[in-house]
């Protein structure tokens, strides 16, 4: 297994999206979306002014192409629906609707403008080729813990870190397995009055 690092410069629900029962990185990232197989950890820290804490980590279960993400009946509810007050259900990240020529439709989103398609935003989520999906992840969003002693080497400038050595790798896993599994705060950016986050965990 490998373990990927990075710095989560905007933590708002959508990427990662850590609701309706699995942790899933669909947009941003595309290098680490084109490379990352199955049984590999991600780990997403905030920014060096906010402490490089960990916001989530999760294990990648599946790899998926975006037509089969839209299409899955398990993911239905990540597509972001603003029909509803609730914040949880309007960060969905499955906003690539495929078209029968192969390519995608841009779905209202935090990714779009508005109602209208952004199509550089589109042209980088899509270069990443695969949705991460993890079923094993802890998620910290705001209450994100400190990075211990011993796995500083996790911190990253820009861009991702994936040359870690089999001790930094084992550290980890010792570390975070302490924690209980799934969303345990809300993210960073969260309306203060909007609670649905902890309703998606039904």
């Amino acid at each position: 297994m490998r373990l990927f690092s990075y710095i989560v410069a905007h933590d708002t629900g959508f990427a990662p999206n850590p609701f309706w029962g699995c942790c899933t990185l669909a947009n941003c990232k595309p290098g680490i979306r084109r490379t990352a197989t199955e049984g590999d950890w991600i780990v997403g820290l905030s920014r060096k002014s906010a402490g490089n804490r960990i916001i989530y980590a999760m294990k990648i279960d599946e790899t998926i192409d975006f037509a089969t993400y839209y299409r899955d009946e398990r993911f239905v509810a990540k597509r972001p629906d603003f029909t509803t007050s609730a914040v949880v259900c309007k960060c969905g990240d499955n906003i690539y609707e495929p078209h029968p020529d192969g390519s995608f439709r841009q779905l209202r989103s935090t990714h779009s403008n508005g109602k209208h398609e952004n199509p550089e935003t589109k042209a980088h989520d899509l270069g990443g080729r695969y949705v991460l999906v993890g079923d094993k992840f802890y998620y910290f969003g705001v209450d994100g813990p400190d990075l211990p002693p011993g796995l500083e080497a996790l911190r990253v400038a820009r861009g991702h870190k994936c040359r870690f050595t089999p001790d930094i790798i084992q550290a980890f896993n010792v570390f975070i397995s302490q924690f209980d599994q799934g969303v345990m705060g809300h993210p960073t950016t969260w309306p203060t009055h909007d609670h649905s986050w902890r309703q998606s965990e039904s």
